[in-house]
C-alpha cells in the first residue's frame, strides 16, 4: 500500500544476505572473544555484530547510490536477524517491537560513532572502547580490537562496492 513511499526498501530476504552473512562471520571470529576479551555473551556478541555492521555501513555510505542500496539491504537483514533471534529466545510480539527498535537504535548510534572515527574526528581507540566494550577494557584487549578493526576498515576502504555487496569484506 505505501510501497510508493519506500521504493528502496525490500522484503526480499536474499537482498543483502551475502553481505550480512560475511559481516556475521567476521563478528563471530574467535579472536574478538579471546585476544580482544569481548565477553562471549549475548551483549558481547551483539556488540561485535553491531560494530562490524556499522563499519560496513559507513563504508557503503561513501559509494553513492549503489552503496546506499547495499546499506539499506544490510540494515534490513540486520533487523530481520534481530527479530528472528529474539523470537527464538522466546520474546513475544508485545515486547519484540520495542526490543528490536532498541537494538536498531544501538546500531544507529554505532554508525554515527564510526562516521566520526573514520573521519578522524575522534581517536580510534575511543570509538572501539565505546562501541565494543561500553567503557572499560584491558589495555591489551583494547589494542587488539582497535588494531583488528582498523585493519578491517582499511580492507573495506580498498574494496569495490560490488565485492562488498557480494559479501567479500576484503
Amino acid at each position: 500500500m505505501l510501497q510508493f513511499l519506500f521504493r528502496r526498501l525490500t522484503r526480499d530476504s536474499r537482498r543483502g544476505a551475502e553481505l550480512f552473512a560475511a559481516v556475521a562471520a567476521e563478528a563471530r571470529r574467535p579472536h574478538w572473544f579471546i585476544e580482544g576479551e569481548v565477553p562471549d555473551t549475548l551483549d558481547g556478541r551483539f556488540a561485535m555484530l553491531a560494530t562490524i555492521t556499522a563499519l560496513v555501513i559507513v563504508r557503503l555510505e561513501r559509494s553513492g547510490e549503489a552503496g546506499d542500496a547495499a546499506s539499506v539491504a544490510l540494515t534490513e537483514r540486520f533487523i530481520e536477524a534481530m527479530e528472528t533471534d529474539h523470537r527464538e529466545m522466546g520474546i513475544g510480539d508485545p515486547k519484540l517491537g520495542r526490543t528490536v527498535r532498541k537494538l536498531v537504535g544501538s546500531l544507529a548510534r554505532r554508525v554515527d560513532l564510526w562516521r566520526t572515527a573514520a573521519a578522524g574526528e575522534i581517536p580510534w581507540h575511543d570509538a572501539v572502547r565505546t562501541s565494543v566494550y561500553k567503557g572499560e577494557a584491558a589495555a591489551e584487549a583494547l589494542d587488539h580490537s582497535a588494531r583488528e578493526l582498523q585493519s578491517l576498515w582499511a580492507k573495506l576502504e580498498r574494496s569495490e562496492i560490488g565485492a562488498l555487496g557480494d559479501g567479500r569484506l576484503s
